[in-house]
């Protein structure tokens, strides 16, 4: 099955790629999650768009994402949520909480999607998510969780 990709799929490839995986794989995981549209001719034509959109929101080159991530280790990321007496938290941890703590702690943009939260956040103290910035950079944030 051929498709093109419209979200990165890690193991995969990046937004606008053509990839050939197997029907149910494709049929199954990627099309109902709007990871990929099927391959088609008039397909090709947004391939154009979603690389153009995927280059705006990327860090231009290993440089620059070198540097954001030494920006990152000297980071003191700080966030307040609701928690229980044991130290539970009400729900978890997302990305786009973490994006959001980045940014407020004076730290650069980063795409919710890039981050990547190993075990699920669920507790109050210290963490560690790692941020794929580059394909050959990746940075380790470490982020400290207090009751609101």
């Amino acid at each position: 099955m051929k498709l093109i990709l419209t979200s990165e799929v890690s193991g995969l490839g990046a937004p606008g790629d053509i990839v050939e995986v197997k029907s149910g794989y494709g049929r199954n995981y990627l099309l109902p999650r709007g990871f990929a549209i099927l391959w088609t001719r008039g397909g090709e034509k947004q391939i154009a768009s979603i690389k153009k959109a995927r280059d705006a929101r990327e860090i231009r080159d290993l440089g620059t994402a070198q540097e954001v991530a030494g920006q990152l280790k000297a980071l003191k990321v700080v966030l307040k949520t609701k928690a229980g007496e044991s130290g539970r938290l009400f729900g978890s941890i997302t990305t786009g909480d973490v994006a959001e703590a980045v940014k407020a702690a004076g730290g650069p943009l980063l795409d919710r999607r890039r981050i990547e939260i190993a075990p699920a956040i669920k507790s109050l103290g210290s963490h560690r998510v790692s941020v794929k910035l580059h394909p050959e950079v990746s940075a380790s944030l470490d982020i400290e969780v207090v009751a609101a």
